[in-house]
């Protein structure tokens, strides 16, 4: 997954992670290192996860290397998407940790997650401890979220739309503060003009992967939640088992 991120945030290695210095704790405030958690969420994985292998790692940094977002894909032999980790860490106490598991659409890397972030812990003491403990937990429960994925990916396939609908969401999606004004016409393209066969067909699913096309350049900070939000409204738009009370 290429990270297409904007303002002064930019798609980064592993190399520039480990780059980066990490703040000294205090009594208050203790630090978890990028490339820390980065490694920790992709031995659980390996560990936990036995039908999925690991294919690739994306990063963003933000704020002179103090935000970051990454994302752990892993792939399985049965089928076309891969199970996805998104995480996020500061170094300058502007957000907290967050971890949150989903899919990946392996043709062009789109993210699609659902439910909650797994983990939003302030870098208080013993945050390493409670992370570990935490992260265990959701990548335990990683297998539900990404079949109920697959059962939303399905459900959306079988809803073709016409382009007074796709229009009718890309003015509710903006409405609900999803896609800024630069993103719109980076989704309206992806829908008008697919960049990828895969979407070609009029259906939800199609329009759904115009959205997280133009989510590639949402800052770090975020971009856990907007994808949150948008796997959230198509549940509820249409009548997914995502779909909340």
């Amino acid at each position: 997954m290429t990270l297409l991120l904007s303002g002064d945030s930019r798609a980064a290695t592993l190399d520039d992670i480990r780059a980066i210095p990490v703040p000294l704790a205090t009594r208050t405030y203790q630090p978890v290192p990028h490339e820390q958690l980065s490694s920790m969420l992709v031995e659980m994985a390996e560990n936990l996860l036995p039908n999925f292998s690991h294919a690739s790692s994306h990063y963003g940094l933000a704020a002179e290397g103090n935000k970051m977002f990454g994302v752990h894909t892993f792939k399985s032999s049965n089928t076309a998407m891969g199970l996805s980790i998104g995480f996020r860490n500061s170094y300058d106490r502007s957000m907290s940790l967050g971890i949150a598991v989903g899919a990946s659409v392996l043709v062009c890397d789109n993210l699609a997650l659902c439910g909650d972030i797994t983990i939003l812990r302030k870098h208080t003491l013993n945050v390493i401890r409670d992370m570990q403990s935490l992260a265990l937990s959701g990548i335990y429960r990683s297998q539900q979220t990404y079949s109920q994925i697959l059962e939303d990916a399905e459900a959306m396939r079988l809803q073709e739309i016409d382009d007074d609908h796709a229009h009718r969401m890309l003015g509710l999606v903006y409405g609900r503060g999803i896609i800024t004004p630069r993103q719109i016409p980076v989704a309206h393209h992806e829908w008008q003009n697919p960049s990828y066969a895969d979407f070609q067909p009029r259906t939800a699913w199609s329009l759904y992967n115009a959205f997280t096309e133009s989510l590639k350049s949402a800052p770090p900070q975020s971009i856990m939640e907007k994808h949150l939000g948008l796997h959230e409204l198509f549940a509820q738009q249409y009548r997914l088992s995502g779909a909340r009370a």
